[in-house]
């Protein structure tokens, strides 16, 4: 199983976006608020030098884009790890 981290806030129309399809999918997901998480913020710099999410980790690896992210939660759906 990939572990899956993501980097958001909650008024960020485009994390929405992403969320809505985690929900719908019932994708298991840990989940980074770096507004309310400092050492997540600082993370998300470190790793990537930018400071925009929705970023989606998978593996360590950060992929940013909303749609990206999206199309990438649909394609792998079967080989990821459901909330119960």
């Amino acid at each position: 199983m990939k572990k899956l981290e993501l980097f958001y806030y909650d008024s960020c129309p485009y994390c929405q976006d992403v969320l809505i399809v985690l929900d719908e999918l019932k994708i298991l997901v840990e989940m980074k608020n770096i507004l309310q998480d400092q050492s997540s913020y600082e993370r998300l710099i470190n790793d990537t030098g930018r400071r925009t999410v929705p970023c989606l980790y998978i593996d360590n690896k950060p992929m940013f884009e909303s749609l990206d992210i999206i199309d990438w939660l649909r394609s792998n759906t079967n080989s990821l790890q459901k909330r119960s």
